[in-house]
Parts: C-alpha cells; sequence; structure tokens
C-alpha cells in the first residue's frame, strides 16, 4: 500500500451513502449523502459549516456518477439565516451539475418560534427554485406540525428511534400511524430511516411505509450501484386506510423520476440505465422541468440492441427513440391514473410522468403498482 492509500486509509470518508428503498418494486430509488467531516479549519459559523457539508455531499455523490435523485440533510436554522446562504447554497450545488428537482432537501432540526417567518420563506424559495423539499424527525422534531403545510412538502422522514420503537411499544406504534395518516392525506412520501431488522421493516410496511433506509436493507459501505436487501414479502399488502373517499391519490405511488436534458444523446440514456437497473424510465425535461419525452426501458434496448442499433443511435438525440410523456397531476385519484392509463392500448404499462400546478416533473409512478393497490 503506498503512502497516499495509507493516509487515505486513516482519514474519514468524504461522505457515506445510504440508499432510499421502495419497498413496492424493491429498487433503490433515492440517494442521501452526508459528507463527512472537514479536512481542513472548520468554518466558525454553524450555517456556514451546515451549507459546505450539503455541497459537499453533493460534489462526491457526483463523482461517483449516480443518476438517482440525491437527499441531503440541513439544519432549520441554516435554512432561517438569510438569502446569502441560500445563494451560496444553490450555487454550490448547481456546480454540481445537479438540477434542484433531482435533489431533496431534507429540513433537520428544530427552532425558535421566532424564526418561523424566515424558515417559511427560505422553503417557499427553495420550492420556487425547483428543489423538493422534505421534513425530517417527524415525531421528534420541535417543529410545528403546520409547518408541512406551508406549502408542498415532498417527503417526510421519521424520527429513526419512534420508527424502531413502534415494533414493539403500542404507544409508539400508534404515534407512527398516526403521522403515516397524516402524511398520506397531505399526499407526502413517508420514509422511515434507521432500519435495523427485518421484522422493524416489515411493521413499517404494514403501517403503510414504503421508502425506508437501514443497515437491515444496506450495508455501512454501500455505494450507489449496489445491490440492497429487502427483507419484507413483496405480496404482503399494506391494510386499508378509512375514510379514503375516491381512494388514495397518484401521489402516494409517486417514485422519484430518473431525468436527463431533452438534449441528451441515446448514449447518455444507455449510460443511466446501464447504472440503474431499477429504472423503468427515463424522463427527458426541459430547462423548467417540464416533461418533453418518456425514454420506455424495454422498448430503448430492444432498438438499441438490434442489428447496427447502438451504431445508429448511440450519438444521435435520445429524444428520436423516446414517447410523449404521459402526465397525471399530482392531486388526481389514482383509480383516475390508472383510467388514464388504459386509454393507449400500445403504452398502457408506461410509466406516468407525475406534474405539480406549473407542469414540472415530480416523479413517475408504475402502472403495475396502480394495479396492484386497486385490486385489493
Amino acid at each position: 500500500m503506498s503512502a497516499t492509500e495509507t493516509l487515505d486509509a486513516l482519514l474519514p470518508a468524504r461522505a457515506v451513502f445510504h440508499p432510499v428503498v421502495d419497498l413496492g418494486t424493491g429498487a433503490v430509488v433515492a440517494v442521501e449523502a452526508h459528507a463527512g467531516p472537514s479536512r481542513g479549519p472548520v468554518r466558525f459559523d454553524p450555517a456556514s459549516e451546515d451549507v459546505r457539508r450539503a455541497v459537499e455531499a453533493a460534489r462526491a455523490a457526483a463523482d461517483l456518477g449516480t443518476p438517482l435523485p440525491l437527499q441531503i440533510g440541513l439544519r432549520a436554522e441554516t435554512l432561517a439565516a438569510g438569502e446569502d446562504l441560500l445563494g451560496e447554497l444553490h450555487h454550490g450545488l448547481g456546480e454540481t451539475g445537479r438540477r434542484p428537482h433531482e435533489i431533496i432537501l431534507c429540513v433537520t432540526g428544530g427552532f425558535p418560534p421566532a424564526r418561523r417567518p424566515a424558515l417559511t420563506a427560505a422553503l417557499s424559495a427553495l420550492r420556487r427554485a425547483g428543489y423538493l423539499v422534505g421534513h425530517a424527525g417527524l415525531g421528534s422534531a420541535h417543529a410545528p406540525l403546520d409547518l408541512l403545510v406551508d406549502g408542498t412538502s415532498y417527503l417526510v422522514k421519521l424520527d429513526p428511534e419512534l420508527a424502531r420503537g413502534a415494533l414493539t411499544e403500542p404507544r409508539r406504534a400508534a404515534l407512527v400511524a398516526s403521522l403515516v395518516e397524516l402524511a398520506h392525506r397531505l399526499e407526502t412520501h413517508v420514509l422511515a430511516p434507521g432500519m435495523a431488522t427485518g421484522d422493524q421493516v416489515m411493521h413499517m410496511r404494514e403501517s403503510g411505509v414504503r421508502l425506508v433506509q437501514g443497515p437491515a436493507l444496506a450495508p455501512p459501505e454501500w455505494r450507489p450501484g449496489m445491490p440492497v436487501s429487502i427483507p419484507v414479502a413483496a405480496e404482503h399488502a399494506p391494510p386499508a386506510r378509512p375514510g379514503a373517499g375516491l381512494g388514495p391519490r397518484v401521489s402516494e405511488f409517486t417514485l422519484p423520476a430518473v431525468t436527463l436534458p431533452h438534449t441528451a444523446t441515446a448514449d447518455e440514456v444507455l449510460t443511466v440505465l446501464n447504472a440503474e437497473t431499477g429504472a423503468t424510465s427515463v424522463v427527458l425535461v426541459d430547462d423548467r422541468q417540464r416533461p418533453l419525452r418518456t425514454v420506455d426501458r424495454t422498448r430503448f434496448l430492444l432498438k438499441l440492441s438490434g442489428a447496427y442499433g447502438h451504431a445508429l443511435h448511440a450519438r444521435r438525440p435520445a429524444a428520436r427513440l423516446a414517447d410523449p410523456p404521459r402526465p397525471v397531476p399530482r392531486t388526481v385519484p389514482a383509480i383516475a391514473a390508472l383510467r388514464a392509463a388504459g386509454a393507449e392500448d400500445e403504452r398502457v404499462y408506461d410509466d406516468l410522468v407525475v406534474v405539480d400546478e406549473v407542469g414540472r416533473c415530480l416523479g413517475i409512478v408504475r402502472v403495475a403498482d396502480l394495479i396492484r393497490a386497486m385490486s385489493r
């Protein structure tokens, strides 16, 4: 081992990564990144250091080349510190090559009531820029629940200790069940982190949680592209929820989309599909994150695997081999989205693209998920 390799082994890792696993499909749908300690002088200002670590985490993920959406944590106090820090954050994340809609910024920790207006303004600014915003520590953080309704929260992340304790402690289980029900009614994803055993994962799935993280699914040395373990039976159905009205909204089945610019070549799309074997489609978006075309994995690979397929298409725009997107608003009932999918005989099983009020891509919905849910 060289001196450089020895030094690298002794120094802390630049970043650690945790997969966000969808229990419905067994696929990794996003990657959470945490930057390691600074190897240089630490900045005294906690908010500035928080931004530095967020940007460093994004850079480390960029070095690995993963196209999956990236989840990064930021303290609530940091976001409330002012526009200058938000500008620094936006600039730093942009330099990594990530577009805002490919990043989930998860707000962590509590804040004093006097900071509420500044935090609300910061969250609104991030959403306007296109970032997906999440809230971490639900159930234990010193933050009011109505913060979730100040804007469209993409994700709520349960407190890890609360999620783990729900397996054996009935009162914690009741609190988790109520938080999951609240999130579903707000049409927001729920993520259960820190799952240490298969039984804990199973219990979260029975509670209606679809996204999970933790050592039960991946080892500490996990990196994007490595496999994950799913310790639950795929056919195990979550209980029906009362008071569903027209049934669940399509937002409950929305998964992060793998996106590329609409100018991407077929070779760039092929690289992404080879790197992320769980991706069923790639959404080609414009500069405003609006879907312009969708690349279906199966049809695309068939075209490239044919005679001279790669030679004919690799360097040309992938849009030539793509189809018009099938957009659905995030607020429509899942049954309505399923009927819309069935209206096109040739593309019945193509992924649907979920969009917000101004047509920006929020993710995709797999038709098979809708069929399973509606058949119960």
